[in-house]
């Protein structure tokens, strides 16, 4: 086994999911790490109302440290991060995160090596490709590695042209601790289910692939949670619950004969970037739709244990087909795939991998290599 390392992680939030969908992912991640000895320090700034909306408490598995959000809270984070061995900066912090891209990497000393993680690399890519000074465009070769939680290819080759020394994906995976088959709950029962926040690259598409899906099938039941849609036109069969905290997570996937996972734009652009929820969803036995995106087939066979649609029209058709123990065969097969192939314990023993050889010594040579 690799010697554990002392990680230092500046991220949005560990103990929060309020606004902040990259949670169970870095919770699953962090989890695992440390199940193979690793020591995390995760720094989480006071911000956009998160911590007065707690999913979890402070965890066993990790030192959370709330710092003000302010400069000074970030400069005195980022001296009590001196000296870990790996220092990562993720995408989306929310608050200060040119300072934070831009000072981590003073902390860079031999054996300290610091990378930057990003959450939503579609988005940053196309960021700094439509604005050429764009700060962090500068700062890309100087972090010892960029990886990111999806993108495949397209992703990897994006960050190579601008320079990055190494672009690894280390996919969204499943805590089976965590995300498992319960009893489904009559409030949350449904023909169909979305689960996810209100945002501008997200929203023409739940459009076509959900609130249009209602429209058509009126006889059909729809729930809609997450944070934001309050205000969101929607025919009287969807049923809005707002924020769902992570507590509900599982007997909401289980609840619905179909729960739906609808793309950002700049993912389904770029293929080969599941949502979390996909992989939630499948640890608790649920029957998903998704909509169409390059890679599907490298996590769930279409059909089998995933529903593909190309439009609202195909979501419509594949709901009006789905008897319930159809969508029972595909959640249980669904569950098999994730449990075998796709937990954080996989994605842990790749980040050992790819870090047990000690500091990243390959010479940026700039462009593509």
């Amino acid at each position: 086994m690799a010697a554990p390392l002392s990680i230092a992680f500046f991220a949005s939030s560990l103990v929060s999911a309020y606004w902040n969908g990259a949670a169970t992912y870095y919770r699953g991640m962090v989890r695992a790490l440390s199940g193979l000895g690793h020591r995390i320090t995760f720094y989480e700034p006071d911000a956009y109302d998160r911590q007065a909306h707690r999913d979890i408490e402070d965890p066993e598995w990790a030192t959370v440290v709330v710092y003000p959000a302010t400069e000074q809270g970030v400069f005195r984070s980022l001296e009590a991060a001196g000296g870990a061995d790996l220092i990562i900066k993720a995408s989306g912090v929310g608050v200060f995160d040119a300072l934070l891209e831009s000072e981590v990497l003073r902390l860079k000393r031999a054996g300290t090596q610091v990378v930057f993680w990003d959450v939503d690399a579609p988005a940053t890519l196309e960021r700094i490709a439509g604005d050429p000074r764009d700060p962090f465009r500068a700062l890309i070769p100087l972090y010892d590695m960029v990886l990111t939680y999806g993108g495949g290819d397209p992703i990897v080759r994006a960050y190579r042209r601008f320079g990055a020394r190494d672009c690894i994906p280390i996919y969204n995976a499943l805590d089976p601790d965590t995300h498992f088959p319960v009893p489904p709950a009559p409030r949350l029962k449904a023909d169909l289910s979305f689960l996810g926040n209100r945002l501008p690259d997200r929203e023409r598409r739940v459009e076509e692939f959900f609130l249009s899906v209602a429209g058509k099938l009126p006889n059909r039941s729809f729930l809609l949670a997450g944070s934001g849609w309050q205000d969101k036109e929607r025919s009287e069969n969807v049923r809005y619950l707002g924020h769902l905290g992570t507590g509900d997570h599982n007997a909401f996937n289980c609840s619905s004969r179909a729960v739906l996972n609808v793309s950002r734009d700049g993912m389904a652009r770029n293929g080969f970037s599941p949502a979390t929820r996909v992989f939630e969803a499948a640890g608790a036995g649920a029957c998903m739709i998704t909509d169409r995106w390059d890679g599907i087939e490298q996590f769930f066979e279409p059909d089998r244990e995933i529903c593909v649609a190309d439009n609202g029209d195909q979501v419509a058709e594949i709901l009006e087909r789905l008897t319930p123990s159809v969508a029972a065969a595909m959640g249980t097969r669904a569950l098999a795939r994730v449990r075998a192939h796709h937990t954080y314990a996989h994605r842990a023993r790749q980040f050992q991998k790819i870090f047990a050889a000690g500091p990243v010594r390959r010479a940026y040579l700039g462009g593509a290599p």
